[in-house]
C-alpha cells in the first residue's frame, strides 16, 4: 500500500524507510535504519526526483504510481547517481519508456556505468543555472560536485522555495511516521545521528560543502530536501550552522574525546583516570570510547565536535595498536583539522605507540599537541601520576582557553 506526502503544493514525497537495514554503505552502524527520500511533482509537466534503494522499489513504485494517478512521467531528475537513491532507474524507464532522464555530463556517464538501457533520445543533459519549466513550478539546477560524489547536484523549486539538496542535510535513522524535522525533537532523536551522517559520509569534502553553502545564501530557500531523514522547513539556520561547523572543521563545543585501545584493561586504566582528572578540572564534555568496540563512525562523529582528543594505545608489532591506527588513518582520510590532541602510550618493553600516534595525527591540518605524551611500561604507577595530572592540566587549560 502506498505511502506518500504532500510537502507543498504539487510537492509530494514518495520514500520510506529500511528498518532492516544493519550496515549503511555496508561499513556504518544502524541501530534505527536508515530513511531514503524521493520526490515528485504534479504539475502540466510531471517531474520525480531521484529514485530510492532497491530494498524498496516495490514502496516507491507504489507511492509513484499513486501520486501519478494514472498520468505520464515526464522526467526523472537525477540529483544523484549513488545506487541507494538511482537503483530503480532500470525499472522506471521500463515503466515510463518515454521518461525524459535529467542530469549532468557526469550523471549520464554514471548512468552507463550502472545500467545497459539505450540512453538515446532520452537525455536531457544541464549545467549550472539551467531551467526546467514544468508549468507552475520552475526549477534551477545547482551543480554539488564531490558534495559527496562528482557528479552530485541540487534542484531549486523557485516557486516553492525549496531545495532538493542531495545527500546534503541528510541523516542517518527511519522515519517514525514524521518526515519534517520540526514534527519531531531533532536535536534529541536525529541530531548525533545527523552529525555521524556527515562527518563519515561527507567529512573528507568540506571545502566543497562550503561552496555549496555560498550558492544557497544568495537564494531565498524556505526548505531543504534531502535525500535521507527528515525535511526542513522551519529553523533552517540550525542545520546551515551545523554544516558551517562541520564543514570548516571548527568545533562546534569545547570539550575532550579520550580514545582509547587496551588489551589488558592497563591503556584503559589510564584512560579512565585521566578522565577523572579532567571532571575534577571542570571538563564538562568528555567522551571516552574504546575503539575496540565502539565503532569508529561514533568516535570520528565526535572528534568533529569537540575541541581536544586524547589517544592512548599500547604498542603493537612496533607500533600503535591497528585498532587505533585505523582511527587515526579514517580522520586523517576525512580531512579532519584544527584539532588539539594529546597522547598516552603504553609499551612493556619498547614502547613506540605515542610518537606512531603522534606521526599520523600530525597530518591532520592545524594540529597543536597539548601537554607531554604519557608513556606507561605495562601500567599507569603512583609515580606516574603527577605526569598524567600535569597532562589533565594542560588538556583543561586548553579546553577552556
Amino acid at each position: 500500500m502506498y505511502c506518500t506526502r504532500e510537502i507543498a503544493p504539487q510537492v509530494h514525497w514518495i520514500g520510506g524507510s529500511d528498518r532492516r537495514l544493519a550496515l549503511f554503505e555496508n561499513m556504518f552502524p544502524l541501530p534505527d535504519g536508515v530513511s531514503y527520500d524521493a520526490y515528485v511533482i504534479v504539475d502540466e509537466k510531471t517531474a520525480a526526483l531521484d529514485t530510492i534503494d532497491s530494498a524498496l522499489s516495490n514502496q516507491y513504485f507504489e507511492n509513484l504510481d499513486h501520486v501519478l494517478g494514472g498520468r505520464h512521467l515526464d522526467y526523472l531528475i537525477v540529483n544523484h547517481m549513488e545506487p541507494d537513491h538511482c537503483a530503480a532507474i532500470g525499472e522506471l524507464v521500463l515503466r515510463h519508456p518515454d521518461v525524459k532522464l535529467v542530469g549532468n555530463k557526469k550523471t549520464f556517464q554514471f548512468i552507463r556505468q550502472f545500467y545497459d538501457f539505450d540512453l538515446a533520445d532520452r537525455c536531457i543533459e544541464v549545467k549550472e543555472g539551467d531551467t526546467l519549466d514544468l508549468g507552475r513550478h520552475k526549477l534551477t539546477f545547482v551543480m554539488a560536485p564531490m558534495v559527496h560524489w562528482p557528479e552530485a547536484m541540487m534542484t531549486y523549486d523557485a516557486t516553492e522555495k525549496i531545495l532538493f539538496s542531495a545527500d546534503a542535510f541528510g541523516t542517518f535513522g527511519a522515519f517514525h511516521g514524521s518526515i519534517f524535522a520540526d514534527e519531531v525533537d531533532f536535536e534529541t532523536r536525529y541530531a548525533d545521528e545527523a552529525r555521524r551522517y556527515y562527518t563519515n559520509i561527507v567529512g573528507k569534502y568540506g571545502p566543497q560543502v562550503q561552496a555549496v553553502l555560498k550558492k544557497a545564501g544568495t537564494v531565498d530557500i524556505q526548505m531543504f530536501c534531502p535525500l535521507h531523514g527528515p525535511i526542513w522547513r522551519k529553523n533552517l539556520g540550525w542545520i546551515l550552522d551545523k554544516y558551517s561547523h562541520w564543514s570548516s572543521y571548527t568545533p562546534e563545543d569545547k570539550g575532550v574525546v579520550i580514545a582509547y585501545a587496551s588489551m589488558y584493561g592497563n591503556t584503559q586504566n589510564a584512560s579512565e583516570v585521566l578522565a577523572n582528572m579532567l571532571a575534577e578540572r571542570g571538563v564538562q564534555n568528555i567522551r571516552v570510547y574504546d575503539v575496540s568496540k565502539t565503532h569508529a563512525s561514533y568516535i570520528i562523529s565526535d572528534a568533529f565536535r569537540f575541541s581536544n582528543l586524547v589517544f592512548a594505545a599500547p604498542t603493537y608489532n612496533n607500533g600503535a595498536y591497528f585498532g587505533m591506527e585505523n582511527l587515526l588513518h579514517d580522520m586523517v582520510r576525512l580531512n579532519l583539522q584544527n584539532r588539539k590532541v594529546s597522547f598516552i602510550g603504553n609499551g612493556s618493553w619498547a614502547p613506540v605507540s605515542d610518537k606512531c600516534m603522534e606521526k599520523v595525527a600530525l597530518e591532520m591540518k592545524n594540529t597543536e599537541i597539548v601537554g607531554t605524551p604519557v608513556v606507561l611500561r605495562s601500567s599507569l604507577k603512583e609515580a606516574q601520576l603527577s605526569d598524567l595530572a600535569a597532562l589533565a592540566d594542560a588538556i583543561a587549560a586548553s579546553v577552556k582557553a
